[in-house]
């Protein structure tokens, strides 16, 4: 599972990355982002009218919520991951997954251990030298309604999480990302729902690096 990630990528390096020409990058100003927690804005790559495009999404899907003493809304829930094991069989995701996946462009992201204080741990892909930038896989969809007092409409998405691989088992022994190849992100933003679900593997240990460690680092080292 995932709570929070970081994305340093300049623009320009995101468009060279996922094949993104500048007339469909829709990020404004956007600035380097060193900690997205759920409910945070952050870039994604998703397959728009005329090709790949790069926005800017709600991390969650937001699922209405009404108070159970006075039946008005409040805050919708938040629900930033999604499992592999459920996203074709499950009906609050299995559309998405049919139809809206996506990347997530990434630098880095972090698991908590323990608490009062907890560490965190900040892994990135690389097996040696220099950490390098990465995509998530995702799914996107949108909410429409009222969030935080305002009349919204927004383009939401969750993050793919599956079985941790060695090194990220040491933090947190349930679930990690999904982190995609040049490759399989081709596929996953490409391909038919089988051929997308074909993807969805572990990211091997020795392609990974932890970079940083403490009870501090809420944000990329």
């Amino acid at each position: 599972m995932c709570n929070l990630y970081a994305n340093t990528m300049p623009v320009d390096a995101m468009r060279d990355m996922f094949d993104v020409p500048a007339n469909r990058t829709h990020l404004g100003n956007a600035e380097p982002l060193k900690s997205i927690f759920p409910r945070y804005e952050a870039p994604i790559v998703r397959m728009g009218e005329e090709g790949r495009e790069l926005v800017r999404a709600h991390w969650s899907f937001l699922m209405p919520q009404t108070s159970k003493k006075t039946g008005k809304p409040i805050l919708p829930k938040a629900i930033n991951n999604t499992r592999d094991d459920k996203v074709r069989i499950s009906r609050f995701w299995r559309k998405s997954f049919e139809e809206r996946r996506c990347l997530i462009p990434a630098t880095a992201f972090c698991e908590a251990k323990g608490k009062k204080p907890a560490v965190y741990h900040w892994f990135s892909v690389g097996g040696s030298g220099e950490a390098e930038p990465f995509a998530f896989a995702g799914i996107w969809g949108g909410f429409r309604g009222t969030y935080r007092d305002e009349e919204v409409d927004l383009d939401t998405y969750s993050m793919l999480t599956s079985t941790p691989n060695d090194l990220v088992r040491e933090v947190h022994p349930d679930r990690m990302p999904v982190i995609l190849g040049p490759e399989a992100q081709k596929v996953w933003l490409e391909g038919t729902p089988d051929e997308a679900f074909e993807v969805i593997e572990t990211y091997p240990a020795d392609a990974m690096q932890e970079i940083g460690a403490g009870e501090d680092l809420k944000s990329q080292p």
